[in-house]
Protein backbone atom coordinates (compact mmCIF):
# COMPACT_ATOMS: atom_id res chain seq x y z
CA UNK A 1 0.00 0.00 0.00
CA UNK A 2 1.26 3.50 -0.86
CA UNK A 3 2.04 5.80 2.03
CA UNK A 4 0.84 9.42 1.79
CA UNK A 5 2.96 12.17 3.36
CA UNK A 6 1.78 15.80 3.43
CA UNK A 7 4.62 18.18 4.22
CA UNK A 8 3.89 21.64 5.67
CA UNK A 9 6.44 24.30 6.51
CA UNK A 10 4.96 24.95 9.96
CA UNK A 11 2.47 22.78 11.89
CA UNK A 12 0.24 25.87 12.24
CA UNK A 13 -0.27 25.88 8.45
CA UNK A 14 -2.46 22.79 8.95
CA UNK A 15 -4.29 24.34 11.89
CA UNK A 16 -7.62 24.72 10.07
CA UNK A 17 -7.84 21.01 9.32
CA UNK A 18 -8.21 17.83 11.36
CA UNK A 19 -4.92 16.46 12.75
CA UNK A 20 -3.52 13.60 10.69
CA UNK A 21 -0.61 11.21 10.97
CA UNK A 22 0.01 11.89 7.28
CA UNK A 23 1.01 15.51 7.99
CA UNK A 24 4.64 16.21 8.93
CA UNK A 25 6.65 19.38 9.35
CA UNK A 26 9.23 20.15 6.69
CA UNK A 27 12.05 20.12 9.24
CA UNK A 28 11.10 16.60 10.33
CA UNK A 29 10.86 15.37 6.75
CA UNK A 30 14.24 16.82 5.87
CA UNK A 31 15.85 15.45 9.03
CA UNK A 32 14.46 11.90 9.05
CA UNK A 33 14.15 9.33 6.22
CA UNK A 34 10.35 9.03 6.48
CA UNK A 35 8.83 6.30 4.36
CA UNK A 36 12.08 4.37 3.99
CA UNK A 37 11.46 1.09 2.20
CA UNK A 38 7.85 2.00 1.42
CA UNK A 39 6.16 3.26 -1.72
CA UNK A 40 5.66 6.89 -0.69
CA UNK A 41 3.83 9.82 -2.24
CA UNK A 42 4.58 13.32 -0.99
CA UNK A 43 2.44 16.46 -1.28
CA UNK A 44 4.75 19.39 -0.64
CA UNK A 45 2.73 22.28 0.85
CA UNK A 46 5.62 24.45 1.94
CA UNK A 47 5.09 28.20 1.90
CA UNK A 48 7.63 28.82 -0.85
CA UNK A 49 9.45 26.75 -3.45
CA UNK A 50 12.17 29.25 -4.21
CA UNK A 51 15.50 27.80 -5.34
CA UNK A 52 17.47 26.33 -2.39
CA UNK A 53 14.67 27.20 0.01
CA UNK A 54 12.92 24.80 2.38
CA UNK A 55 10.18 23.85 -0.10
CA UNK A 56 12.73 23.26 -2.83
CA UNK A 57 14.75 20.92 -0.63
CA UNK A 58 11.63 18.95 0.36
CA UNK A 59 10.98 18.15 -3.30
CA UNK A 60 14.65 17.53 -4.01
CA UNK A 61 15.13 15.08 -1.13
CA UNK A 62 11.82 13.38 -1.87
CA UNK A 63 13.10 12.53 -5.34
CA UNK A 64 16.48 11.49 -3.94
CA UNK A 65 14.68 9.07 -1.59
CA UNK A 66 12.68 7.58 -4.45
CA UNK A 67 9.42 9.20 -3.35
CA UNK A 68 6.87 10.51 -5.82
CA UNK A 69 6.41 14.20 -5.06
CA UNK A 70 4.19 17.05 -6.16
CA UNK A 71 5.55 19.49 -7.17
CA UNK A 72 8.66 17.86 -8.58
CA UNK A 73 11.96 19.69 -8.97
CA UNK A 74 11.38 19.75 -12.72
CA UNK A 75 7.99 21.40 -12.21
CA UNK A 76 9.61 24.05 -10.03
CA UNK A 77 12.16 24.73 -12.77
CA UNK A 78 9.41 24.93 -15.38
CA UNK A 79 7.50 27.42 -13.26
CA UNK A 80 10.59 29.60 -12.97
CA UNK A 81 10.87 29.62 -16.78
CA UNK A 82 7.16 30.49 -17.04
CA UNK A 83 6.80 28.39 -20.16
CA UNK A 84 3.23 27.82 -21.35
CA UNK A 85 4.20 24.92 -23.61
CA UNK A 86 1.40 22.42 -23.94
CA UNK A 87 -1.39 24.71 -22.69
CA UNK A 88 -4.14 25.49 -25.16
CA UNK A 89 -4.88 29.24 -24.85
CA UNK A 90 -6.20 29.83 -28.36
CA UNK A 91 -9.81 30.23 -27.19
CA UNK A 92 -8.94 32.03 -23.94
CA UNK A 93 -10.99 35.09 -24.93
CA UNK A 94 -14.09 32.97 -25.53
CA UNK A 95 -13.67 31.17 -22.21
CA UNK A 96 -13.25 34.38 -20.21
CA UNK A 97 -16.16 35.98 -22.05
CA UNK A 98 -18.34 33.15 -20.71
CA UNK A 99 -16.95 33.66 -17.23
CA UNK A 100 -17.25 37.44 -16.85
CA UNK A 101 -20.74 38.79 -16.17
CA UNK A 102 -21.95 41.47 -18.57
CA UNK A 103 -21.39 44.29 -16.10
CA UNK A 104 -17.70 43.33 -15.81
CA UNK A 105 -17.04 43.14 -19.51
CA UNK A 106 -14.37 45.87 -19.42
CA UNK A 107 -12.19 44.10 -16.85
CA UNK A 108 -8.50 44.11 -17.76
CA UNK A 109 -7.11 41.84 -15.02
CA UNK A 110 -8.28 38.70 -13.32
CA UNK A 111 -6.74 36.02 -11.08
CA UNK A 112 -7.90 32.70 -9.70
CA UNK A 113 -6.60 30.06 -7.35
CA UNK A 114 -6.55 26.46 -8.56
CA UNK A 115 -6.29 23.50 -6.20
CA UNK A 116 -4.96 20.26 -7.72
CA UNK A 117 -6.27 21.30 -11.14
CA UNK A 118 -9.74 22.28 -9.90
CA UNK A 119 -11.55 25.60 -9.91
CA UNK A 120 -15.06 26.70 -9.01
CA UNK A 121 -15.23 28.68 -12.27
CA UNK A 122 -16.67 26.05 -14.62
CA UNK A 123 -15.94 27.90 -17.94
CA UNK A 124 -12.25 27.82 -17.02
CA UNK A 125 -12.10 24.26 -15.65
CA UNK A 126 -10.55 22.73 -18.77
CA UNK A 127 -7.88 25.43 -18.90
CA UNK A 128 -7.10 24.99 -15.19
CA UNK A 129 -6.78 21.23 -15.72
CA UNK A 130 -4.29 21.83 -18.55
CA UNK A 131 -2.27 24.22 -16.38
CA UNK A 132 -2.12 21.61 -13.62
CA UNK A 133 -1.05 18.91 -16.09
CA UNK A 134 1.77 21.18 -17.29
CA UNK A 135 2.77 22.33 -13.78
CA UNK A 136 1.53 19.74 -11.23
CA UNK A 137 1.47 21.87 -8.06
CA UNK A 138 -1.03 21.74 -5.18
CA UNK A 139 -2.03 25.42 -5.23
CA UNK A 140 -1.51 27.68 -8.24
CA UNK A 141 -2.41 31.32 -8.71
CA UNK A 142 -3.19 31.96 -12.38
CA UNK A 143 -3.26 35.61 -13.40
CA UNK A 144 -4.83 36.90 -16.62
CA UNK A 145 -4.53 40.30 -18.27
CA UNK A 146 -6.10 41.91 -21.29
CA UNK A 147 -4.84 44.53 -23.69
CA UNK A 148 -6.41 43.76 -27.05
CA UNK A 149 -6.86 40.11 -26.13
CA UNK A 150 -6.70 38.06 -22.95
CA UNK A 151 -3.52 36.20 -22.08
CA UNK A 152 -2.09 34.34 -19.12
CA UNK A 153 0.17 36.84 -17.39
CA UNK A 154 1.66 34.52 -14.79
CA UNK A 155 1.36 31.13 -13.12
CA UNK A 156 2.74 31.05 -9.58
CA UNK A 157 2.57 28.66 -6.63
CA UNK A 158 0.58 29.86 -3.63
CA UNK A 159 0.99 28.87 0.01
CA UNK A 160 -1.57 27.09 2.16
CA UNK A 161 -1.05 29.72 4.87
CA UNK A 162 -2.34 32.50 2.56
CA UNK A 163 -5.85 31.04 2.07
CA UNK A 164 -8.95 32.54 3.64
CA UNK A 165 -11.81 30.45 5.07
CA UNK A 166 -13.65 30.02 1.76
CA UNK A 167 -10.43 29.16 -0.06
CA UNK A 168 -9.47 26.67 2.66
CA UNK A 169 -12.75 24.86 2.07
CA UNK A 170 -12.07 24.71 -1.67
CA UNK A 171 -8.56 23.38 -1.04
CA UNK A 172 -9.82 20.73 1.39
CA UNK A 173 -12.39 19.45 -1.09
CA UNK A 174 -9.80 19.33 -3.89
CA UNK A 175 -7.23 17.58 -1.68
CA UNK A 176 -9.79 15.01 -0.63
CA UNK A 177 -10.79 14.28 -4.24
CA UNK A 178 -7.19 14.28 -5.44
CA UNK A 179 -5.86 11.97 -2.72
CA UNK A 180 -8.72 9.51 -3.19
CA UNK A 181 -7.89 9.20 -6.87
CA UNK A 182 -4.14 9.23 -6.48
CA UNK A 183 -3.61 7.07 -3.43
CA UNK A 184 -6.24 4.38 -3.35
CA UNK A 185 -6.20 1.22 -1.28
CA UNK A 186 -5.20 -1.96 -3.09
CA UNK A 187 -8.16 -3.81 -4.55
CA UNK A 188 -6.71 -7.23 -3.94
CA UNK A 189 -4.85 -8.94 -1.13
CA UNK A 190 -2.20 -10.29 -3.40
CA UNK A 191 1.12 -8.46 -3.36
CA UNK A 192 2.40 -7.31 -6.73
CA UNK A 193 5.95 -6.37 -7.48
CA UNK A 194 4.96 -3.62 -9.89
CA UNK A 195 1.96 -1.50 -10.84
CA UNK A 196 1.32 -0.84 -14.53
CA UNK A 197 -1.24 1.69 -15.77
CA UNK A 198 -2.98 0.66 -19.00
CA UNK A 199 -4.51 3.70 -20.71
CA UNK A 200 -7.61 2.95 -22.76
CA UNK A 201 -10.93 4.49 -23.78
CA UNK A 202 -13.98 2.20 -23.41
CA UNK A 203 -15.93 4.48 -25.76
CA UNK A 204 -13.37 4.44 -28.60
CA UNK A 205 -14.99 3.13 -31.78
CA UNK A 206 -11.81 1.47 -33.10
CA UNK A 207 -9.46 0.87 -30.15
CA UNK A 208 -6.11 -0.86 -30.67
CA UNK A 209 -7.22 -3.68 -28.34
CA UNK A 210 -10.68 -5.10 -27.75
CA UNK A 211 -12.04 -5.87 -24.29
CA UNK A 212 -10.99 -9.49 -24.35
CA UNK A 213 -7.42 -8.51 -25.22
CA UNK A 214 -7.31 -5.95 -22.39
CA UNK A 215 -8.41 -8.68 -20.00
CA UNK A 216 -5.64 -10.95 -21.33
CA UNK A 217 -3.06 -8.25 -20.62
CA UNK A 218 -4.34 -7.96 -17.04
CA UNK A 219 -4.14 -11.73 -16.53
CA UNK A 220 -0.69 -12.01 -18.14
CA UNK A 221 0.63 -9.24 -15.94
CA UNK A 222 -0.79 -10.80 -12.76
CA UNK A 223 0.97 -14.08 -13.56
CA UNK A 224 4.28 -12.16 -13.58
CA UNK A 225 3.64 -10.13 -10.44
CA UNK A 226 2.50 -7.00 -12.30
CA UNK A 227 -0.83 -5.41 -11.42
CA UNK A 228 -2.20 -4.02 -14.68
CA UNK A 229 -4.68 -1.28 -13.85
CA UNK A 230 -6.90 0.07 -16.67
CA UNK A 231 -7.09 3.88 -16.47
CA UNK A 232 -8.69 6.62 -18.58
CA UNK A 233 -7.89 10.16 -19.70
CA UNK A 234 -9.23 11.66 -16.45
CA UNK A 235 -6.62 9.73 -14.45
CA UNK A 236 -3.68 11.87 -15.57
CA UNK A 237 -2.84 12.93 -12.03
CA UNK A 238 -2.69 9.27 -10.90
CA UNK A 239 0.33 8.44 -13.05
CA UNK A 240 2.73 9.11 -10.19
CA UNK A 241 1.53 6.00 -8.34
CA UNK A 242 2.56 3.58 -11.11
CA UNK A 243 5.83 2.05 -12.22
CA UNK A 244 4.93 1.92 -15.92
CA UNK A 245 2.43 3.00 -18.56
CA UNK A 246 1.03 0.89 -21.39
CA UNK A 247 -1.02 2.89 -23.91
CA UNK A 248 -3.87 0.92 -25.47
CA UNK A 249 -5.66 3.89 -26.99
CA UNK A 250 -5.15 5.41 -30.43
CA UNK A 251 -2.25 7.84 -30.06
CA UNK A 252 -1.93 11.36 -31.42
CA UNK A 253 0.44 14.24 -30.84
CA UNK A 254 -2.43 16.64 -30.16
CA UNK A 255 -4.41 14.69 -27.59
CA UNK A 256 -4.00 13.35 -24.07
CA UNK A 257 -2.18 10.16 -25.10
CA UNK A 258 0.99 12.11 -25.92
CA UNK A 259 0.71 14.08 -22.67
CA UNK A 260 0.39 10.79 -20.74
CA UNK A 261 3.45 9.34 -22.47
CA UNK A 262 5.48 12.50 -21.96
CA UNK A 263 4.53 12.74 -18.28
CA UNK A 264 5.32 9.06 -17.70
CA UNK A 265 8.76 9.47 -19.24
CA UNK A 266 9.41 12.52 -17.06
CA UNK A 267 8.44 10.43 -14.02
CA UNK A 268 11.10 7.86 -15.06
CA UNK A 269 8.45 5.22 -15.70
CA UNK A 270 8.66 2.39 -18.21
CA UNK A 271 6.35 3.50 -21.01
CA UNK A 272 5.05 1.94 -24.23
CA UNK A 273 4.28 3.89 -26.40
CA UNK A 274 7.05 6.29 -25.52
CA UNK A 275 6.71 9.92 -26.69
CA UNK A 276 9.53 9.65 -29.24
CA UNK A 277 7.85 6.67 -30.92
CA UNK A 278 4.53 8.53 -30.99
CA UNK A 279 6.23 11.53 -32.57
CA UNK A 280 8.00 9.46 -35.20
CA UNK A 281 5.08 7.22 -36.14
CA UNK A 282 1.87 9.20 -35.92
CA UNK A 283 2.82 11.83 -38.50
CA UNK A 284 3.35 10.33 -41.95
CA UNK A 285 5.39 13.33 -43.13
CA UNK A 286 7.94 12.70 -40.39
CA UNK A 287 7.88 8.97 -41.02
CA UNK A 288 8.33 9.44 -44.78
CA UNK A 289 11.45 11.55 -44.24
CA UNK A 290 12.83 9.05 -41.74
CA UNK A 291 12.31 6.03 -44.00
CA UNK A 292 13.65 7.89 -47.02
CA UNK A 293 16.77 8.91 -45.13
CA UNK A 294 17.37 5.27 -44.19
CA UNK A 295 16.90 4.28 -47.86
CA UNK A 296 14.06 1.90 -47.09
CA UNK A 297 11.67 0.99 -49.93
CA UNK A 298 8.41 2.96 -49.88
CA UNK A 299 5.81 3.78 -52.57
CA UNK A 300 6.71 6.69 -54.85
CA UNK A 301 5.67 9.74 -52.84
CA UNK A 302 5.17 13.50 -53.22
CA UNK A 303 4.59 15.99 -50.40
CA UNK A 304 2.04 18.68 -51.27
CA UNK A 305 1.60 22.12 -49.72
CA UNK A 306 -1.83 23.69 -49.58
CA UNK A 307 -0.73 26.85 -51.39
CA UNK A 308 1.32 25.14 -54.14
CA UNK A 309 -1.20 24.16 -56.86
CA UNK A 310 1.52 23.54 -59.48
CA UNK A 311 2.79 20.54 -57.52
CA UNK A 312 -0.75 19.17 -57.41
CA UNK A 313 -1.23 19.63 -61.15
CA UNK A 314 2.00 17.71 -61.84
CA UNK A 315 0.90 14.58 -59.92
CA UNK A 316 -0.73 12.80 -62.90
CA UNK A 317 2.65 12.89 -64.67
CA UNK A 318 4.83 12.06 -61.65
CA UNK A 319 2.70 9.35 -60.01
CA UNK A 320 0.04 8.51 -62.58
CA UNK A 321 -3.54 7.42 -61.87
CA UNK A 322 -4.87 6.00 -59.71
CA UNK A 323 -3.02 7.56 -56.81
CA UNK A 324 -3.60 7.85 -53.07
CA UNK A 325 -3.94 11.14 -51.17
CA UNK A 326 -3.48 11.17 -47.38
CA UNK A 327 -3.50 13.53 -44.43
CA UNK A 328 -0.35 13.08 -42.31
CA UNK A 329 -2.03 11.86 -39.12
CA UNK A 330 -4.86 9.59 -40.28
CA UNK A 331 -5.35 6.15 -38.77
CA UNK A 332 -7.35 3.00 -39.46
CA UNK A 333 -7.71 3.94 -43.18
CA UNK A 334 -9.24 7.33 -42.31
CA UNK A 335 -8.17 10.56 -44.00
CA UNK A 336 -7.17 8.70 -47.17
CA UNK A 337 -8.63 9.03 -50.68
CA UNK A 338 -7.98 7.05 -53.84
CA UNK A 339 -8.41 9.20 -56.96
CA UNK A 340 -8.49 8.24 -60.62
CA UNK A 341 -8.84 11.56 -62.44
CA UNK A 342 -7.83 15.22 -62.29
CA UNK A 343 -11.30 16.21 -61.11
CA UNK A 344 -11.25 13.63 -58.29
CA UNK A 345 -7.73 14.70 -57.34
CA UNK A 346 -8.67 18.37 -57.00
CA UNK A 347 -11.84 17.58 -55.05
CA UNK A 348 -9.99 15.26 -52.65
CA UNK A 349 -7.14 17.75 -52.20
CA UNK A 350 -9.58 20.54 -51.37
CA UNK A 351 -11.41 18.38 -48.85
CA UNK A 352 -8.30 16.98 -47.14
CA UNK A 353 -6.53 20.37 -47.09
CA UNK A 354 -9.15 21.57 -44.63
CA UNK A 355 -7.49 19.28 -42.08
CA UNK A 356 -3.79 19.74 -42.86
CA UNK A 357 -1.44 22.25 -44.51
CA UNK A 358 0.57 19.36 -45.96
CA UNK A 359 -0.74 16.30 -47.80
CA UNK A 360 0.94 13.10 -48.94
CA UNK A 361 0.41 11.74 -52.43
CA UNK A 362 1.54 8.19 -53.21
CA UNK A 363 1.39 5.83 -56.10
CA UNK A 364 -1.33 3.23 -55.75
CA UNK A 365 0.03 -0.28 -55.24
CA UNK A 366 -2.64 -2.94 -55.63
CA UNK A 367 -2.32 -5.99 -53.36
CA UNK A 368 -4.91 -8.41 -52.03
CA UNK A 369 -3.56 -7.95 -48.52
CA UNK A 370 -1.05 -5.98 -46.45
CA UNK A 371 1.51 -7.67 -44.26
CA UNK A 372 1.59 -6.57 -40.65
CA UNK A 373 4.67 -7.60 -38.70
CA UNK A 374 4.54 -6.93 -34.98
CA UNK A 375 7.90 -5.92 -33.53
CA UNK A 376 8.85 -5.64 -29.85
CA UNK A 377 12.27 -4.45 -28.70
CA UNK A 378 13.74 -5.10 -32.15
CA UNK A 379 12.44 -8.66 -32.41
CA UNK A 380 9.54 -9.96 -34.53
CA UNK A 381 6.49 -10.77 -32.40
CA UNK A 382 3.68 -11.81 -34.74
CA UNK A 383 2.80 -11.86 -38.44
CA UNK A 384 -0.61 -11.14 -39.98
CA UNK A 385 -2.09 -10.71 -43.41
CA UNK A 386 -4.86 -8.09 -43.49
CA UNK A 387 -7.07 -8.50 -46.54
CA UNK A 388 -8.87 -5.64 -48.25
CA UNK A 389 -12.52 -5.08 -47.34
CA UNK A 390 -14.87 -6.74 -49.84
CA UNK A 391 -15.44 -4.45 -52.82
CA UNK A 392 -13.09 -1.83 -51.40
CA UNK A 393 -9.44 -0.91 -51.94
CA UNK A 394 -8.57 -0.57 -48.22
CA UNK A 395 -8.60 -2.87 -45.22
CA UNK A 396 -11.23 -0.67 -43.57
CA UNK A 397 -14.23 0.67 -45.46
CA UNK A 398 -15.60 3.84 -43.83
CA UNK A 399 -18.36 4.30 -46.43
CA UNK A 400 -21.45 5.81 -44.88
CA UNK A 401 -19.50 7.78 -42.24
CA UNK A 402 -21.00 8.32 -38.83
CA UNK A 403 -19.95 6.59 -35.64
CA UNK A 404 -20.69 3.05 -36.74
CA UNK A 405 -17.79 0.64 -36.96
CA UNK A 406 -16.44 0.35 -40.51
CA UNK A 407 -16.42 -2.87 -42.47
CA UNK A 408 -13.07 -4.62 -42.65
CA UNK A 409 -11.53 -7.41 -44.64
CA UNK A 410 -10.45 -10.79 -43.38
CA UNK A 411 -7.14 -11.72 -41.82
CA UNK A 412 -4.71 -14.58 -41.55
CA UNK A 413 -2.33 -14.89 -38.61
CA UNK A 414 0.67 -17.17 -38.93
CA UNK A 415 3.95 -17.96 -37.20
CA UNK A 416 6.67 -15.41 -37.85
CA UNK A 417 8.84 -18.21 -39.25
CA UNK A 418 6.23 -18.81 -41.98
CA UNK A 419 6.18 -15.18 -43.13
CA UNK A 420 8.55 -14.30 -46.01
CA UNK A 421 11.99 -13.67 -44.56
CA UNK A 422 12.49 -10.51 -46.62
CA UNK A 423 9.23 -9.06 -45.28
CA UNK A 424 10.24 -9.72 -41.67
CA UNK A 425 13.74 -8.34 -42.26
CA UNK A 426 12.31 -5.15 -43.81
CA UNK A 427 10.00 -4.69 -40.83
CA UNK A 428 12.94 -4.85 -38.43
CA UNK A 429 14.90 -2.37 -40.54
CA UNK A 430 11.91 -0.01 -40.52
CA UNK A 431 11.59 0.02 -36.72
CA UNK A 432 15.32 0.29 -35.96
CA UNK A 433 15.51 4.12 -36.41
CA UNK A 434 12.31 4.65 -34.41
CA UNK A 435 13.00 2.95 -31.10
CA UNK A 436 12.76 -0.24 -29.06
CA UNK A 437 9.03 -0.19 -28.32
CA UNK A 438 6.05 -2.11 -29.65
CA UNK A 439 5.32 -1.48 -33.34
CA UNK A 440 3.26 -2.81 -36.19
CA UNK A 441 4.88 -2.48 -39.63
CA UNK A 442 2.59 -2.48 -42.67
CA UNK A 443 4.26 -3.76 -45.83
CA UNK A 444 2.96 -4.31 -49.34
CA UNK A 445 4.39 -7.13 -51.44
CA UNK A 446 3.66 -6.73 -55.17
CA UNK A 447 5.54 -9.42 -57.06
CA UNK A 448 9.21 -9.06 -56.18
CA UNK A 449 8.69 -5.52 -54.92
CA UNK A 450 8.32 -4.67 -51.22
CA UNK A 451 7.28 -1.29 -49.82
CA UNK A 452 6.83 -0.04 -46.26
CA UNK A 453 3.45 1.67 -46.03
CA UNK A 454 3.73 2.82 -42.44
CA UNK A 455 5.05 1.97 -38.99
CA UNK A 456 2.43 2.06 -36.24
CA UNK A 457 3.52 2.90 -32.71
CA UNK A 458 0.21 1.62 -31.29
CA UNK A 459 -0.46 -1.56 -33.25
CA UNK A 460 -3.71 -3.47 -33.07
CA UNK A 461 -3.63 -6.41 -30.68
CA UNK A 462 -7.13 -7.86 -30.67
CA UNK A 463 -8.15 -11.14 -29.11
CA UNK A 464 -9.04 -13.46 -31.96
CA UNK A 465 -6.87 -11.68 -34.54
CA UNK A 466 -3.24 -10.92 -33.75
CA UNK A 467 -3.21 -13.62 -31.05
CA UNK A 468 -4.73 -16.28 -33.32
CA UNK A 469 -1.44 -18.20 -33.45
CA UNK A 470 0.37 -17.33 -30.20
CA UNK A 471 -2.74 -17.15 -27.99
CA UNK A 472 -1.99 -16.24 -24.38
CA UNK A 473 1.73 -16.27 -25.11
CA UNK A 474 1.41 -13.04 -27.10
CA UNK A 475 0.26 -11.14 -24.01
CA UNK A 476 2.80 -12.94 -21.85
CA UNK A 477 5.66 -11.86 -24.11
CA UNK A 478 4.62 -8.21 -23.95
CA UNK A 479 4.27 -8.31 -20.17
CA UNK A 480 7.62 -10.11 -19.98
CA UNK A 481 9.20 -7.15 -21.74
CA UNK A 482 7.61 -4.75 -19.27
CA UNK A 483 8.94 -6.90 -16.41
CA UNK A 484 12.44 -6.94 -17.90
CA UNK A 485 12.45 -3.15 -18.21
CA UNK A 486 10.97 -2.63 -14.77
CA UNK A 487 13.62 -4.85 -13.21
CA UNK A 488 16.34 -3.03 -15.12
CA UNK A 489 14.96 0.32 -13.95
CA UNK A 490 14.89 -0.87 -10.32
CA UNK A 491 18.51 -2.03 -10.50
CA UNK A 492 19.39 1.47 -11.68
Amino acid sequence: MTRLVIVVEKPSDWGSYYPSDNVVAAADYLREPIGEGERTQVINLCRSYKYLGTGYYVSLLAEARGHKVIPSVRTLADLRRRSLYGIDIEDLNARLAKFFPEDAGDASEFALLAYFGRTRYEPLQDLVRQVFEAFPTPILRIEFERERAWRIASIRPAGLHTLNDEQENGFAEALDAFSKKLWRRPRARRKYRYDLAMLHDPAEAMPPSNRRALKQFVEAGAALGIEVDPIGRLDYTRLAEYDGLFIRETTSLDNHTYRFAHRAEREDMVVIDDPVSILRCTNKIFLHDLLTKKKLPIPRTEILMRDAPARLDALPDTLGFPLVLKIPDGSFSRGISKVGSVAELRAAAEQLSQHSALLIAQEYMYTEFDWRIGVLDGEPLYACQYFMSRGHWQIYDHAGGGARKPKSGGFRTLPVRDAPADVVKLALRATAPIGDGLYGVDIKAAGERLAVIEVNDNPSIDAGVEDAYLGEDLYRRIMDEFLRRLERRRRG
